[in-house]
């Protein structure tokens, strides 16, 4: 009899498995990937990892929720103290994020996002709405919350701010993998970002 194996462990054992992953689509892109890279990587058994997991696109939704969390948990911990340098800094932060791209899982989502078993269908990967609706709704969170503080006067609706936000630095990323960094020039192309955020969130702190 197989001894039982508490839910913590198989959270951690998941989470490991879930970062091995990641560096093998970092590296080699979702196209190229096969799940047996994914096995030699974590060194687990075939068995061990279906366990876990049932296809190669299951792999890739459940690296993509994990990698999402860092965005999300940024704006879930906004501390007590004024909005708006926050929000400088978190946009800022981005550019070393960016110039970094190609170590990034940029590749191998835009491969996935193109591949047949996602674009014909789309209803099997609700995930991929939701991400989106839901850093729509931690950045548009925020902009609320500096409304009521009495911080931010918006100029324009706080969902089409947030969203804004979210295509600048989306559109940025994919232009920087494709052209490099010296190229897209990062750091002033998030300096007029942070100028335009600054006139349609109107903050009371900005000088």
């Amino acid at each position: 009899m197989a001894p039982k194996v508490s839910e913590e462990y198989k959270k951690e054992r998941k989470r490991e498995l879930i970062e091995a992953a990641k560096k093998v689509f970092i590296e080699k892109g979702f196209v190229r990937t096969s799940m047996q890279d994914i096995m030699d990587k974590a060194r687990i058994s075939r068995g061990a990892f279906y366990s876990y997991f049932d296809n190669i696109d299951h792999v890739f939704i459940e690296v993509l929720k994990y990698d999402d969390q860092k965005d999300i948990q940024y704006f879930v911990l906004f501390d007590e103290g004024p909005l708006w340098p926050q929000l400088k800094k978190w946009v800022k932060e981005q550019q070393f994020y960016i110039e970094a791209i190609e170590q990034t899982l940029l590749y191998a989502k835009a491969e996935f996002f193109l591949s047949s078993n996602y674009a014909n269908n789309k209803d099997n990967f609700p995930y991929v709405s939701e991400r989106y609706n839901r850093t729509t709704k931690a950045i548009e969170e925020v902009l609320n919350e500096g409304m009521r503080k009495g911080e931010f006067r918006p100029q324009q609706p706080i969902r089409s701010i947030a969203r804004y936000l979210i295509s600048f630095i989306n559109g940025l990323m994919l232009d920087t993998y494709q052209l490099g960094h010296e190229q897209t020039k990062v750091k002033s192309q998030l300096s007029v970002l942070l100028f335009s955020l600054e006139k349609l969130i109107n903050p009371k702190s900005a000088k």
